[in-house]
């Protein structure tokens, strides 16, 4: 299984909320677009790892997917997987496509995720303004993986997941506290003894 989460407008303090609750042991990759200019991704996946049990870092190109690490998308660069085998996926970052309103794209991102994991695909659609995620989620959710919306009483801007939230393409509509126990419960994450 893998989590792929879109954020935007308000993304850098809810993400400092809700990553340093998951364990160190956490199951599952977490790639993350957050709409941030270049130059901001680095830093901030620095920050994010201080914070954090689980290792946090700017993605890189080819780099092998790993459970319990977060992958944050540089700016500038569109991030996909591929799957060359059902143990193995990797990182592809690239300019391509073009003509998308924000790149690092989520619908790029979550489309990706959704041809490579189908059924086992997270989606996870934050604050945000915009439409960017809509496609991403509905991919994954046409796959059959789950699909959650940040509600919006805790959004900054409740943009992108109300647009899903409209198309009828959320599993689940949660105030931003309870992501990271979605998260787990979508894992089946039982803390070790």
């Amino acid at each position: 299984m893998i989590v792929a989460l879109g954020i935007s407008t308000g993304g850098p303090n809810a993400l400092q909320d809700i990553l340093p609750i998951l364990p160190a042991d956490l199951s599952v990759p977490l790639l993350i677009v957050q709409h941030m200019p270049p130059g901001f991704t680095a830093p901030f996946a620095d920050r994010l790892d201080r914070l954090c049990a689980v290792s946090v870092r700017e993605a890189s190109r080819g780099e092998t997917v790993e459970s319990g690490t977060v992958y944050i998308a540089p700016a500038g660069l569109h991030m996909t997987v591929e799957r060359p085998t059902d143990a193995r996926t990797t990182i592809q970052l690239s300019r391509e496509p073009e003509g998308q309103m924000h790149t690092p794209s989520v619908d790029v991102m979550m489309q990706s995720v959704a041809s490579a994991f189908q059924s086992h695909a997270m989606g996870i659609i934050m604050t945000g303004m915009g439409s960017d995620g809509a496609l991403g989620i509905k991919a994954i959710y046409r796959q059959g993986g789950l699909t959650i919306g940040q509600d919006e009483s805790t959004c900054a801007v409740y943009g992108m997941p109300r647009i899903c939230a409209e198309l009828g393409i959320l599993h689940r509509l949660v105030p931003l506290s309870q992501i990271p126990y979605q998260i787990l419960q979508a894992t089946r994450y039982r803390r070790h003894a």
